[in-house]
């Protein structure tokens, strides 16, 4: 008897790296998912707070006036960065844009000073912004207020139909993801049928039996995790070292509760389907396990 359940271990042992190796994987494409969903939402925040509106002044104001006009605008609840422009720096401005140099036509600079300021991402609505340039365009210093209209409309339709498109992958990923994992762990729980079955026979209770499983359960389902999370950051540093604007939206918090919840379902899968797989085998009769 003693002897049935050593040789049933030895069996087990290396189903369980196996079982490893494949709840890692499936993890791992999970966090490569994971990764494309955290990035497509931080690059369209990103464009998003990137969007300048421009506040054209009426002449020369004088310092009371832009300082005033500044002030009223730096504390509106959606600035989230402000410059004042003047005359020159807006030439200069103009002219890294690609714009043609009135400079052999005209003797006088003909742009007027001007306030630039970037919204918060959340403001970046076609409403919104429409309210933020009739708000600007009402103070009596201002002349006229630009935004990128189309762009700000486009920006937001994209985001949407990725969002969408990117939430429906993540569904059936995950879908994919818990079917692959429990299908791994009831593999590797089959070459340990019969010593589940041995310590029933031995009188040894459910929870006796479920126990050591289960907690082997959650280190494999750990292990399984920080390994899928250590190759995923390998991964994350290759691809923002092979191209650089990923790093501009590089978030550190956000990779910490990845990295968690790929450990947490690896864990929680894991057992789960383990102490299914044990509650399987001790119902079924001994010659069913042949």
């Amino acid at each position: 008897m003693a002897q049935t359940g050593k040789s049933s271990i030895k069996r087990g042992k290396p189903s369980y790296f196996m079982s490893i190796l494949g709840v890692t994987l499936v993890l791992f494409l999970l966090g490569i998912i994971g990764w494309l969903v955290i990035n497509a939402n931080k690059l369209g925040d990103y464009f998003k707070e990137n969007v300048e509106v421009r506040a054209y002044l009426r002449g020369d104001l004088n310092p009371k006036d832009s300082v005033a006009l500044m002030d009223y605008i730096t504390n509106k609840p959606y600035v989230k960065s402000i410059q004042y422009v003047s005359k020159e720096e807006g030439k200069k401005i103009y002219l890294e844009e690609e714009n043609e140099d009135w400079s052999r036509v005209l003797d006088e600079n003909p742009l007027p000073n001007a306030i630039y300021f970037k919204i918060k991402r959340q403001y970046v609505q076609v409403d919104s912004m429409a309210a933020i340039q009739a708000d600007i365009e009402g103070q009596t210093y201002v002349s006229d207020v630009k935004y990128p209209a189309a762009l700000v409309d486009k920006l937001n339709k994209n985001i949407r139909a990725v969002s969408i498109g990117l939430l429906a992958l993540v569904i059936i990923i995950s879908i994919v993801v818990i079917f692959l994992i429990d299908n791994t762990i009831r593999l590797a729980m089959f070459s340990n049928r019969f010593l589940i079955k041995t310590m029933q026979m031995v009188g040894a209770t459910r929870w006796f039996i479920a126990k050591p499983l289960n907690i082997k359960a959650v280190i494999n389902g750990a292990v399984s995790g920080l390994i899928a999370s250590a190759l995923l950051y390998i991964v994350i540093m290759f691809a923002e070292g092979s191209v650089s604007w990923l790093k501009t939206i590089h978030d550190n918090n956000l990779l910490i509760i990845l990295f968690l919840i790929l450990i947490v379902i690896g864990i929680c899968i894991t057992v789960f389907s383990t102490h299914r797989s044990v509650i399987k085998y001790l119902r079924m009769k001994l010659d069913d396990l042949y």
